[in-house]
């Protein structure tokens, strides 16, 4: 496959999961502000920024308006909705050739909402819904409509890396609030994971269940270890060789190695210092991406968070 079409389809796994996930979390966490007085603003609005990567300085006034300028509709701002969709549709055109008509179609019909200001004229609710709902007619429409060859393991590749990324920055940030149980709730909701989470703990809700679930739980999509075994046998398909000892890939290693320290480690010694785990995991995500780009993106720049220092 041409680097340039297996780069694209990289990107748009990861853009439509990053464009979800940011949406998820915009609507778990606006809709705490404006239902629960004791909840406040500029803090949790700080912590939204920071999850994304964003540090404002000490002295720059936070509001909600301006989280939801920088995360939701700045078509600029490379962490808001709007410009994930964008990116993703541009991929989508680089590799035009190999998508499905009925693809192609889903991803720019999503973009001409964002270009034509319907998006941002919708209300808040609204709005997170609706992106929820396009991202799972994408991703639904790539599950009917591709060919479970090199491209479609691109696409699950960077759709997974995306949801391992996304996991960690909300756990990390929720680890250091101070709403302790309330948060972790949050958290669940902004992933999808509440309702499955209490059928599995039979509604005992507690911040250490809630924790082990998002990262270790090996049954739902959406926690860090599914997310890094999908990743890692993405990369196998792709390498598809018989080699007895060791890795080809160093995207491979990386995953599988982070994988099984989660996996095998106590879940007192994952929990101990869960914002530096969360850091060594994004870190991990920001190496394998990098990976990736070398091994099969020889004639390409890794594209990376832009707002996200080391």
């Amino acid at each position: 496959m041409l680097s340039r079409i297996a780069e694209s389809l990289f990107w748009i796994g990861r853009y439509i999961e990053r464009a979800e996930d940011t949406a998820r979390i915009l609507d778990v966490q606006t809709q705490l502000l404006l239902e629960d007085a004791t909840v406040e603003e500029e803090p949790t609005c700080r912590g939204l920024l920071s999850i994304m990567g964003l540090e404002i300085e000490p002295e720059t006034h936070v509001d909600l308006s301006m989280v939801l300028s920088e995360l939701a509709w700045s078509p600029t701002s490379v962490s808001s909705i709007a410009f994930a969709l964008a990116a993703a549709r541009e991929s989508a055109r680089r590799a035009r050739e190999t998508l499905s008509v009925p693809m192609w179609e889903t991803i720019n019909t999503t973009y001409r909402t964002i270009q034509s200001g319907h998006f941002h004229s919708m209300r808040t609710p609204a709005a997170f819904q609706w992106v929820r709902d396009r991202a799972a007619l994408v991703n639904g429409t790539a599950d009917a409509t591709m060919t479970r060859d090199e491209g479609w393991h691109f696409l699950m590749l960077g759709r997974c890396i995306e949801r391992v990324d996304m996991t960690s920055r909300l756990v990390a940030t929720t680890s250091l609030s101070s709403q302790g149980g309330a948060q972790w709730t949050s958290t669940l909701r902004a992933c999808g994971a509440y309702e499955a989470f209490l059928r599995t703990y039979r509604g005992l809700e507690t911040e250490r269940s809630a924790a082990e679930f998002l990262l270790l739980d090996r049954l739902f999509p959406r926690s860090v270890v599914f997310a890094l075994n999908r990743a890692e046998q993405c990369v196998e398909n792709l390498e598809a060789s018989n080699q007895r000892a060791g890795f080809q890939s160093e995207a491979q290693r990386l995953l599988g190695r982070m994988r099984a320290e989660l996996e095998y480690r106590s879940l007192a010694d994952v929990l101990s210092d869960l914002p530096v785990e969360m850091e060594r995991l994004q870190r991990t995500c920001a190496q394998a991406t990098e990976a990736v780009t070398r091994r099969y993106f020889s004639a390409s720049e890794a594209l990376t968070w832009e707002a996200v220092g080391d």
